[in-house]
């Protein structure tokens, strides 16, 4: 997994230089920080509904779909705040092992 994060990190760093009406990253940058926001919060939604939509039609493909989406705007915003996938995932592995009610412990210290 780490392999495509790896490679999106460094083509949503190469979009930075892109020509905005070129390329739909160099877009969300140029438009900054609050149109990435935007996009994650109508990707959030977007899996909420298809989260639901499971229970009456089976389609587990929409939500990966979406997830995928949450996810790739997320590494948008990582990129765009001069950070990336690896520091997620170092920071997951720092987790790894904590129960969740542990980790939230040391968060509030």
């Amino acid at each position: 997994m780490n392999d495509i994060l790896s490679q999106l990190d460094q083509v949503l760093e190469s979009r930075k230089q892109d020509d905005p009406s070129q390329s739909y990253v160099a877009s969300l940058y140029d438009k900054g920080l609050e149109k990435i926001l935007k996009k994650i919060a109508e990707e959030s939604a977007e899996i909420v509904m298809a989260a639901k939509d499971i229970e009456h039609n089976g389609d587990k493909e929409h939500l990966i779909y979406e997830v995928a989406d949450l996810w790739f705007h997320t590494l948008v915003l990582l990129a765009s705040q001069n950070l990336s996938s690896q520091d997620v995932t170092a920071e997951l592995q720092r987790r790894f092992g904590l129960s969740g009610h542990e980790e939230k412990a040391n968060r509030s210290l």
